[in-house]
């Protein structure tokens, strides 16, 4: 999703501008003497001083023209963030549906409920020209990014296509597993250390391939109730961790250190999920976590009776963890653009994006924060209902943009 342009027409009138310049009529006194009977038009030499200036200005436009030419296509470090298209979780996708369940009931479906994605330009390996990014600054419906807030420095596009990719398959496993969170049934999951961070207090202790076990007494299920038990530890206090290393039992005592983020063991944690019935989710050529929610709400519509969405059009975005939390994405406000070009009426917006979502809502499009799974399970049943869908909380009453 990429391009440029260039302005030859700033060269062209600065050099029509210059040549009027040129031309001019002599008002010396001498010319008004002779008599009327034998006076002629004429045309009197230049001054060779004004000849110099003419010159001087037709030179210095050019140059200038040139410069802004330059400067239109010098490389910015920037990205451009345009809204892409939308795919509804319960259709289909190259004439197969895009969210199939085997393994458990299903049931029709009606109504649309659809992920949206941001298109991207620019990015590593890849530097916009000033000229576009300045009309994206113009246009409402794009936004323009310091590179570095989007890509980690460094980072090759081959990289972040991995990155994507992973994310994508990540957020797709924990939309199956907060699915089936909201609706109780049972799931097993694993969670396996996939490596420790060079300062990290189970160096030593915990090895990569690790599977969790316990922590203290307690069996580990899943990887926020691992968080909420590490969080009960004071500064200073240690945990006992059983784990099962190549089929082995091991523990380890390891003190954990207290951060803003909670308290830390300094270990990367890979989940693993072992699902009652598979899933096969078919979307090409996106990445990313924030489709998460809406690929929960499509499992929930798929296997549970009757039409979740009462045959309305809902759009939204999120990310979802496991046990149904709704967490903030990138790119809302393309997003958005993207719901209203998409034909929905409403959208469903992490409660943690409302600040980037007030007065940048599209007109005609209802907005309804959510922060939990079960949160946008209630916003789609009242939307299909058609009730009380004035009491559905909205991140601002703010006026929409056009």
């Amino acid at each position: 999703m990429e391009g440029a342009g260039e302005d030859k027409g700033a060269v062209a009138l600065a050099t029509a501008g210059t040549s009027k310049g040129l031309e001019f009529v002599s008002n010396r006194p001498e010319a008004d003497s002779a008599p009327p009977s034998s006076a002629a038009p004429f045309r009197a030499a230049r001054p060779p001083r004004a000849r110099r200036k003419s010159v001087l200005m037709v030179v210095c436009g050019i140059l200038a023209a040139a410069l802004l030419v330059v400067m239109y296509e010098m490389p910015a470090p920037y990205v451009i963030e345009l809204p892409g298209p939308a795919f509804n979780t319960l259709g289909k996708t190259h004439g197969k549906k895009l969210l199939e369940v085997s393994g458990h009931k299903t049931y029709p479906t009606t109504g649309a409920l659809d992920m949206l994605t941001v298109g991207v330009e620019g990015g590593p390996g890849t530097r916009l020209a000033l000229g576009d990014v300045v009309q994206s600054w113009i246009d409402p419906h794009n936004s323009v990014v310091p590179e570095e807030a989007v890509y980690a420095p460094g980072s090759t596009s081959k990289q972040v296509k991995r990155q994507n990719a992973a994310e994508m398959s990540n957020s797709q496993q924990s939309a199956v597993a907060a699915a089936l969170t909201n609706l109780d049934k049972k799931y097993k999951t694993t969670l396996t250390i996939g490596g420790l961070s060079p300062d990290s207090p189970s160096r030593g202790k915990l090895k990569d391939g690790d599977v969790l076990k316990r922590i203290g007494d307690t069996p580990i299920k899943s990887l926020s109730q691992l968080k909420t038990e590490l969080n009960k530890i004071g500064k200073g206090g240690s945990v006992r961790l059983a784990v099962d290393r190549h089929g082995s039992s091991h523990s380890a005592t390891v003190t954990p250190e207290h951060t803003k983020s909670g308290v830390q063991l300094g270990v990367f944690v890979n989940q693993k999920f072992t699902f009652p019935f598979t899933v096969k989710i078919r979307l090409q050529n996106v990445g990313g976590p924030s489709a998460g929610m809406m690929f929960a709400l499509g499992i929930i519509d798929t296997i549970t009776p009757g039409p979740m969405t009462g045959g309305h059009k809902i759009a939204g975005t999120g990310t979802i963890s496991p046990d149904g939390q709704v967490g903030p994405i990138g790119g809302i406000r393309q997003k958005m653009f993207g719901a209203k070009h998409g034909g929905a009426n409403w959208f469903l917006a992490p409660k943690s994006n409302c600040e980037e979502v007030a007065g940048h809502v599209p007109s005609d499009l209802r907005v309804v924060k959510v922060s939990t799974l079960s949160d946008a399970r209630h916003a789609v049943e009242a939307i299909a209902s058609g009730k009380n869908t004035d009491a559905l909380p909205s991140c601002s009453s703010g006026k929409p943009s056009q």
